[in-house]
């Protein structure tokens, strides 16, 4: 009788955490579809927000409230707080739809829309959302949530959307050079990769900051 209750307090015991196993990949799961569906709705929003930054507080008594534009979108941003807030696998799904949306149904890049849209310069920026995305929500949930954490594993998505989009453009400039803006690859390298680098470095800090602040407030 003893041995047979003791097997059946194990079994409840075995239950309950099966039980709570179940519910925690649920929640998560569902966590995740969450803010896929938001950083899709981001993304295409930030595409045709300019950013900026405002001018210093002990300015505005003599100038107002003025804003600085940055000669950047917030889309860059979008794709990386995805990653920050909802993990690597609600970055990465945002923008396969993302990618998937402006390739075959409506005109949601910066430029418009599909297929033809693989001759874009930027093209390759788009197609290193996906990784970029992936790489900063697995580094943003590697450990417990801090403010350096977070702008690390911003840049480190950053960097990779760089490095997808450099590849891409090199491509496009050795198979249809006579498709893109210029001639030159230096002059290309400097309008798509060099010089938007100042702004989104700008908005991968602010991006940090607000991923620290909802994740506490979150509890995430």
């Amino acid at each position: 009788m003893k041995l047979q209750f003791l097997v059946n307090i194990k079994r409840k015991r075995t239950n309950k955490l099966t039980n709570k196993k179940k519910s925690s990949s649920t929640v998560s799961f569902a966590n995740e579809l969450l803010w896929a569906i938001i950083g899709l709705l981001l993304t295409i929003f930030s595409t045709f927000v300019e950013a900026f930054v405002i001018n210093t507080p002990w300015s505005w008594t003599q100038e107002g409230v003025n804003s600085l534009p940055l000669g950047i979108t917030f889309q860059v941003g979008a794709v990386l707080l995805t990653g920050c807030m909802g993990g690597k696998n609600a970055g990465f799904l945002a923008q396969v739809a993302y990618i998937f949306l402006g390739l075959f149904w409506y005109p949601i890049f910066a430029q418009g829309g599909g297929l033809q849209y693989w001759q874009q310069p930027s093209f390759g920026y788009l197609l290193g959302f996906m990784p970029g995305a992936w790489l900063c929500g697995w580094l943003a949930f590697r450990r417990r949530t801090k403010l350096e954490l977070l702008a690390l594993s911003a840049m480190a998505g950053l960097l990779i959307i760089h490095v997808s989009g450099l590849i891409y453009l090199v491509g496009l400039w050795f198979l249809i050079p006579s498709e893109l803006p210029s001639n030159n690859l230096l002059d290309l390298i400097m309008s798509y990769s060099v010089d938007p680098i100042p702004g989104q470095l700008v908005v991968v800090c602010t991006v940090a900051v607000i991923a620290f602040i909802l994740r506490h407030i979150l509890f995430i």
